[in-house]
C-alpha cells in the first residue's frame, strides 16, 4: 500500500456543511447500504468531486472508507491529483496485473483508503463485470463502513450500471441547468433496472447568487458541491 496525498480538498463553510448534509443522510439510508455508486448523466457534472467530498466526509466522521475510482474510460480524479499512468490502479487489478495490495492507497485523511482508475483498457465494462469485482466490493465490505464507488456517466456508457449490480445503493449527480428534465428520467430509468436502489439526487452546480432558495434548502441529497 502507497501513501498518497489528495490535493484541493479545502472547502467551504456552506459545500463543508452540505457534504454533512449528504453524508447524514446516506447514514439514516440504512446500515445495509454500505456499497454505493455515484453516477450522471453526462461528463462534467462533478460526480467524481461529490464522490470525493463525501468519502472525506465520512472518514472525517470516523467511518473506515474506501474510495474506488471506477471511470476506466476517463478518470477525473487520476488527472486532478497528478497521478502518473505507471501507478497501478482498478483497471490493473481487474485484469490480474496486480494484487489489491498493489492498487490501495492511504490518504492524508485518516480512515480514507483509494483505488485509482489506473490505465485506460480495451475492455472497461467487460472488467467491471468479472466476479473479480464483485469480490473485491463483496470483500470491502466486510472490511470498511462504506465503500464509496466513482462511476462513469450512465448516459454516456453502460459501465455504472454493470457496477451498480454488486453495489447496495446509488446516488445520482445532476448539474444544474445542466441536463434536461427527459434524459435524466432515462438515466434514472436505466439505473432502477440494475435493481440497485436510488437514495436520492445531488443537484450540483447551483448558482447561489441566483437561487436563494437552494442556500436555504438542501432537501434530500440536495446542496452546492463544486465542480
Amino acid at each position: 500500500m502507497r501513501d498518497i496525498v489528495l490535493k484541493n480538498m479545502a472547502k467551504d463553510y456552506r459545500s463543508n456543511e452540505a457534504y454533512k448534509t449528504l453524508r447524514t443522510n446516506i447514514e439514516f439510508s440504512g446500515d445495509e447500504n454500505k456499497a454505493i455508486v455515484l453516477t450522471s448523466s453526462t461528463p462534467n457534472e462533478g460526480k467524481s468531486t461529490v464522490s470525493l467530498g463525501l468519502a472525506f466526509s465520512l472518514a472525517e466522521s470516523g467511518k473506515k472508507v474506501l474510495l474506488i475510482d471506477a471511470d476506466l474510460r476517463k478518470s477525473v480524479l487520476m488527472g486532478r491529483h497528478k497521478i502518473m499512468d505507471e501507478v497501478k490502479g482498478l483497471s490493473h487489478f481487474l485484469s490480474g496485473q496486480a494484487d489489491l495490495d498493489a492498487v490501495m492507497c492511504r490518504t492524508q485523511q485518516a480512515g480514507l483508503h483509494m483505488i485509482f482508475a489506473g490505465v485506460v483498457p480495451p475492455n472497461p465494462s467487460e472488467l467491471l463485470g468479472k466476479k473479480r469485482f464483485e469480490k473485491l466490493v463483496s470483500d470491502a465490505k466486510q472490511n470498511y463502513d462504506y465503500v464509496i464507488i466513482d462511476a462513469p456517466p450512465l448516459g454516456s456508457v453502460i459501465d455504472a450500471a454493470v457496477i451498480a449490480k454488486v453495489c447496495d445503493a446509488s446516488v445520482l449527480v445532476i448539474a444544474a441547468n445542466a441536463v434536461s428534465y427527459k434524459f435524466v428520467r432515462t438515466v434514472k430509468d436505466q439505473m432502477e433496472k440494475t435493481d440497485c436502489p436510488i437514495l436520492g439526487v445531488v443537484l450540483n452546480k447551483v448558482n447561489m447568487k441566483q437561487n436563494k432558495y437552494y442556500g436555504k434548502y438542501y432537501g434530500k441529497y440536495y446542496g452546492d458541491y463544486g465542480n
